[in-house]
């Protein structure tokens, strides 16, 4: 039968290289994203690989809830009309911003790098079930370390500080993966986080030579701290793709899940906090609030 695959965010960078690695071990992938013109260059290069399967393009916005739940229907129709299985799932959609903005009166960065990723994967759960075994692939980072730990409303109190909040939106999202692969045990569906690493990508070209994205505190240190990641990302996408091709691919992690893949595409311990059941019971409540599920039943969880 054939295996299909989801990447979101792509169609460039990280995203791209996950889904050439996806059609390359004979997967139909189809890659998500806003612009038109780079969905259709990069259908063009996975399809010049020669795959088993031609790929294809969806356009959505995912700084947008409502194109988020058009994007889900849109799957979840794709995939009952055809009888294919969804196979995977990769979520990689991330963004850092400089400046604090808002989208639909919600911080941006938890939308984008949290309740986007939140709701597409909540609301393809039944497509992702009824094509069990699956997976489930979320990208994380190791900024979830510089993360306030409290997620009691969408922003914590202080002045915003981009690689912060950024690393705080995608802590709540890895302590949602985590919460999310309990939920789902036994029911075939397999969840993953992969943490890319450092890799020079559009997001981290730019962003992080403005020393305002981080807290005073740290602001002194930055210049230190950047040239190091700097040394860190110098690797290509490529190589930064390859936990989230291992994740959704190895043979050797079926029937296992809530396991974080690691830079060097190997498994590792996953952060203390995020693993938390009082930070997943707040994460949730926080994501149930501002990206709620449109009445859909979600799997018995005793601590609801």
């Amino acid at each position: 039968m054939k295996r299909t695959a989801v990447i979101t965010a792509g169609t460039a960078g990280i995203g791209l290289e996950t889904a050439l690695g996806l059609a390359a071990a004979g997967f139909a992938v189809t890659v998500v994203g806003r612009d038109a013109g780079r969905g259709a260059r990069a259908v063009e290069r996975i399809d010049a690989t020669g795959p088993a399967h031609p790929a294809r393009f969806l356009s959505a916005d995912l700084a947008s809830l409502d194109d988020v739940r058009g994007l889900a229907g849109r799957i979840a129709s794709d995939h009952a009309a055809s009888g294919e299985p969804l196979t995977v799932l990769v979520n990689n959609i991330g963004a850092m911003f400089a400046d604090r903005r808002d989208v639909d009166g919600v911080e941006a960065s938890f939308v984008v790098n949290h309740l986007s990723p939140y709701l597409l994967t909540e609301l393809l759960l039944p497509t992702l079930t009824a094509g069990a075994p699956s997976r489930i692939v979320n990208v994380t980072s190791g900024a979830v370390a510089v993360a306030k730990r409290v997620f009691d409303a969408v922003e914590p109190p202080g002045g915003y500080y981009g690689f912060h909040w950024y690393g705080r939106a995608k802590l709540a999202h890895l302590a949602h993966t985590l919460d999310l692969a309990g939920r789902l045990d036994g029911t075939g569906v397999s969840v993953f986080a992969a943490d890319p690493g450092g890799a020079a990508t559009d997001m981290t070209d730019g962003t992080l030579t403005d020393p305002k994205i981080v807290s005073p505190a740290l602001r002194v240190l930055w210049p230190l701290v950047r040239r190091r990641f700097a040394r860190s990302t110098s690797g290509p996408a490529s190589v930064a793709a390859r936990p989230s091709i291992v994740a959704a691919t190895d043979a050797a992690l079926t029937g296992r899940t809530g396991i974080v893949i690691g830079p060097r595409a190997t498994p590792v311990a996953p952060f203390r906090t995020a693993a938390d059941p009082r930070v997943a019971a707040a994460v949730r409540r926080l994501s149930e609030r501002h990206a709620p599920l449109a009445g859909r039943d979600l799997p018995d969880d005793p601590s609801r």
